[in-house]
């Protein structure tokens, strides 16, 4: 049974269209929001092992947006990467050839969330074109050093062992959905049930929706052996890091440091959240959003 989205009737009144492009030798499905002759874009990336759907109680709360959000290439709707590792480098190359193909407006505002975050800064620190950017849950330090390290390690584990077992028995491991329960009860820190249920249901549903083997194991290494910290110095557009009082990955000390690093950068920590704030607090993350782009408008 499905749990209907508290953020559901929100999102039905913004209009949608579903496309797909080439891009690097492979089809990249992506979700277009809004009005889609807008002269501005916010283009999202989701973090590991979702999809697009992730994103979707923040796009619910920015109505007056035109929003692309496609699937990583390997995850959900979007085919694994041809010739490229799906690691930051391969992910970055693969961003910066879909803002190229799918044609921007006057005004680009890059958007990451977790895992996403980290592509989203290489992709920027390398030469891709964007106005604004802004990182929800960034990932600040390496992974293994978060307040939690030792789940993270745990993780490790995990996929170690679903990279040793045969082919079959180790891509069902990676799909266990009683393992992704304990991940999703792991990571949310409402204490609101009708909305624990709706988390734990979309991460049962998309948790999983990655192409093979593979594509989820080099993505995870890529995760907990990189961070945004690598390529903050360059990165010369404003830059608004949403982060979480409660996150167990990277704290608050982290998002600190992370932001010295930045030229131009405002953090503002949401309180009482852990990583998942585009489910449980997406409202003040597009408040902070609406505030970050209004603040100063392009010449």
């Amino acid at each position: 049974m499905i749990v209907p989205s508290p953020y559901g009737e929100l999102l039905a009144r913004i209009p949608v269209r579903v496309d797909s492009l080439a891009v690097l030798g492979t089809t990249t499905r992506y979700w277009e929001y809004g009005d889609v002759s807008s002269t501005s874009v916010i283009i999202v990336v989701h973090g590991f092992r979702g999809d697009h759907h992730g994103l979707e109680p923040v796009i619910a709360m920015l109505p007056g947006h035109r929003v692309l959000a496609p699937d990583l290439p390997g995850f959900g709707e979007s085919e694994p990467l041809a010739d490229r590792a799906h690691d930051i480098d391969g992910y970055a190359a693969w961003l910066r050839a879909f803002v190229e193909s799918v044609g921007v407006p006057d005004r680009v505002v890059l958007l990451g969330h977790s895992f996403g975050s980290i592509v989203v800064a290489a992709a920027v620190s390398d030469g891709l074109a964007a106005d604004e950017v802004v990182l929800i849950n960034p990932i600040a330090a390496p992974a293994l050093a978060g307040p939690r390290g030792i789940l993270t390690r745990l993780a490790v584990f995990y996929y170690w062992a679903a990279a040793h077992l045969p082919e079959r028995s180790g891509f069902a491991l990676l799909r266990n959905r009683g393992i992704v329960r304990i991940m999703s009860i792991a990571m949310a820190k409402t204490r609101d049930r009708p909305l624990r249920r709706f988390i734990h249901d979309q991460h049962d549903r998309y948790f999983a929706a990655f192409w093979n083997r593979r594509v989820v194991l080099e993505a995870f290494r890529a995760s907990v052996s990189r961070d945004v910290s690598e390529f903050a110095g360059s990165i010369r557009q404003r830059t608004l890091l949403l982060a979480a009082a409660k996150d167990d990955i990277t704290p608050v000390s982290a998002q600190h440091r992370l932001q010295a690093l930045f030229p131009d950068a405002t953090l503002h920590v949401i309180p009482d959240v852990g990583h998942l704030i585009h489910y449980e607090t997406p409202g003040p993350a597009a408040e902070q959003l609406e505030r970050f782009l209004t603040a100063v408008k392009p010449a």
